[in-house]
Parts: C-alpha cells; sequence; structure tokens
C-alpha cells in the first residue's frame, strides 16, 4: 500500500475486507485490526487469526500528506472568509473611498447640484470658527464621557470579576446588559422625561431641599441650560449611560485573565492590597480598559442623535454631518466633515492598539 505496514494474526477477514484493505480505502487510522481467513492475501501466517495492521506513513507519504491537508484548509479558510472580506472590501471600503472622493467636489449654488470637479475649498471651510469649535465640542465630549464610564465602570468590573460570584454575579450582568435589551430611542426619550424641568430628577432634588444646588448647576456658563434636558451636562449624563456597558464587559474580561497567583506572590512579598492594585492588576487591566474607551470614545464621537433630542442649540460633529448631508443637501461639504471623525477614531485605535487593547477585545 506504500504505507509501511507491519502485521500480526488474530483472526478472520472476509474478502470484502481484504479487496478494502487492498485498494487503500483504509489508510488514515494508526491503528485497524481487520480480520482475515485467508493467510496467503498478506503473506504467511498462522490461518482464521485476527489481522492487526499498524499504518504508519513513510516520510514520502507524511511530507504529501501534509502539503495535501494544509492544501484543504486553505481552501476552506478562503471559502468562509472570501464573501465577508468580498463584502468588506466592495461596500465598507467602497464607501469610504466613495466619501473622500466626494470630498474634492464643490456644490452649485444656485441649482443646488454636486458639480465634479476637483476642489479644496470643503477642506478650507472646516477650518472656519464655527466647525472647529464643534469640532473641539465633540472630541472634549467623548473625552470627558470616555474618562466617566472609566471611574464608573472599572470597580463595578473589579467587583464582578474578583469578588461576585454566583446569583450575585448573575444578578450585576443582567443589571449592566439590561439597557441594552430595549430600545436606543425608548431609553432616550426615557431619559428626556426624567431630566425635564418638571422630571423625576428635579422631584427629588426638591423633596431633598437642593434645587439650589440644581439651579446653580444649570446657570453654569458652558454646561448649563433651561433644565437638565436643554443643558451640555444633561447630554453628557446620557452618554455615559448609554455607553457605560460598553467600557465594564471588556475591563471585567481583562481583570478576569490575570492569573491570581500574581496576586498572591504580590502579597507574600509584602506588597499591601493598594501596592499590588497599583503595581499588578490596574497594568495587566488597562488594555480591557483602552478597548472599552474604544467604543465610548467612537459612538460618542459620531452619535448625532443625543445630542439632538438631550441638549441645547450647540452643534457637534454628528448634527452638522446630518443637517449637511439631510438638511441643506450639501454632500461634498458633509463628506469634508465625515472625515474629521474618521481621522480622529484612526489616531485614537493606533494608540489603543499600541496599549493592547485588540488583544481584550
Amino acid at each position: 500500500l506504500g504505507w509501511g505496514a507491519r502485521f500480526r494474526w488474530y483472526g478472520n477477514l472476509s474478502f470484502a475486507q481484504r479487496i478494502r484493505l487492498a485498494r487503500g480505502a483504509v489508510v488514515a487510522p494508526p491503528v485497524l485490526r481487520i480480520l482475515c481467513h485467508d493467510p496467503d492475501a498478506f503473506g504467511s501466517g498462522p490461518p482464521d487469526m485476527l489481522l492487526a495492521v499498524k499504518v504508519g506513513p513513510s516520510r514520502e507519504s507524511k511530507a504529501s500528506y501534509h502539503l495535501r491537508r494544509q492544501g484543504d484548509m486553505d481552501a476552506l479558510l478562503l471559502a468562509l472568509l472570501g464573501p465577508p472580506l468580498l463584502w468588506f472590501g466592495v461596500v465598507y471600503l467602497g464607501a469610504l473611498f466613495a466619501l473622500l472622493a466626494n470630498a474634492f467636489f464643490g456644490l452649485d449654488d444656485f441649482t443646488g447640484q454636486v458639480v465634479r470637479e476637483l476642489t479644496l475649498k470643503n477642506f478650507v471651510a472646516l477650518l472656519e470658527p464655527a466647525n472647529l469649535d464643534s469640532a473641539r465640542r465633540t472630541v472634549t465630549m467623548a473625552v470627558l464621557v470616555t474618562l466617566a464610564c472609566t471611574l464608573l465602570g472599572f470597580p463595578l468590573a473589579y467587583y464582578m470579576a474578583r469578588h461576585a460570584s454566583g446569583w450575585r454575579k448573575a444578578l450585576l450582568y443582567i443589571a449592566v446588559m439590561l439597557p441594552l435589551w430595549s430600545s436606543y430611542l425608548v431609553r432616550l426619550y426615557a431619559w428626556k422625561l426624567l431630566l425635564a424641568k418638571e422630571g423625576a430628577l428635579s422631584w427629588l432634588a426638591a423633596q431633598l431641599h437642593l434645587s439650589w444646588l440644581l439651579d446653580a448647576l444649570l446657570a453654569t456658563p458652558g454646561i448649563g441650560g433651561p433644565s437638565l434636558s436643554f443643558s451640555a451636562i444633561g447630554t453628557f449624563v446620557v452618554f455615559v449611560y448609554m455607553w457605560l456597558p460598553f467600557m465594564v464587559l471588556p475591563i471585567m474580561a481583562a481583570i478576569e485573565r490575570i492569573p491570581g497567583s500574581l496576586v498572591e506572590a504580590s502579597g507574600d512579598l509584602g506588597a499591601n492590597p493598594a501596592t499590588t492594585f497599583r503595581r499588578v492588576i490596574l497594568p495587566l487591566a488597562m488594555p480591557g480598559v483602552a478597548a472599552g474607551s474604544i467604543f465610548t470614545f467612537s459612538l460618542t464621537l459620531g452619535d448625532y442623535i443625543i445630542p439632538q433630542v438631550i441638549g441645547d442649540s450647540t452643534l457637534y460633529i454628528g448634527q452638522i454631518v446630518y443637517r449637511q448631508q439631510g438638511v441643506a443637501g450639501n454632500i461634498p461639504f458633509a463628506a469634508a466633515f465625515s472625515l474629521v471623525p474618521i481621522v480622529v477614531i484612526g489616531l485614537y485605535l493606533w494608540w489603543a492598539k499600541r496599549q493592547g487593547a485588540f488583544d481584550a477585545l
């Protein structure tokens, strides 16, 4: 058979089994037991005994077997990844290239039609003070939301990963994931009612005799407004609520992967719990923090619904892109402004990759 077989006789072999073996039908298993009643079929030996064939590939056939197996795996991998890669390349990257191309076109002021002539006036318009202010406001909000989600999510994730167990851990899982089971718009408008001037938070502040504190907060320039539902602080609160689960889960996954032996070794070497947390747990959990920050930062940077429903008249990048594309019909300028968050997120992803964030996703 070309497979370096060794034989021992133990019993009977049917004619059909001898034919199958002679044709090389069975070559892969390392040990094969068959029955043989004809000792002359494979050599001399006692009749009517069981034949055990130990099959081991020779050096030449072993190399060809691995090459054939590698070729089959490559073909299977190509068949599985081909359609999604084709979709990614054609639809996603194609849309990005089309967006980039439209950013270099202009708009006819009289007809409102896109003029397909290369120009840089859209990028020059991005440097106007109003547009720079919107970009600065959006990036600042994204950074503040990310920091707030980190400060709120890390203690919860640490408790879930290190101390909670059984029904407590299951209950915390449900508490973190439950907001994601409801509609985005339902949660948003529920918060609009909570933050309204006659809403639950204003009523609670009145019951606790803290209305003066709420009024002082709303009177603060830059973050205040007529009510929490029409202020930057209200927008910030809703952003943190919406994206907090996306920070908790990656941090918890990173902390769960920290070996307990490292914490025990730190204690054996004389470190107190605070030192162990600062020198052992926190550095090893940073990839989870960076992974969660990818979600919170990018989602805040591109969202336009929350600032439109909860917030004052100040504009964010998403709102400008939406209005220029949907209301004004200025697709070239909307495409140029859309490249701003893409560049910012690209730089942020580069930094997050250096922090090992992709290993904790």
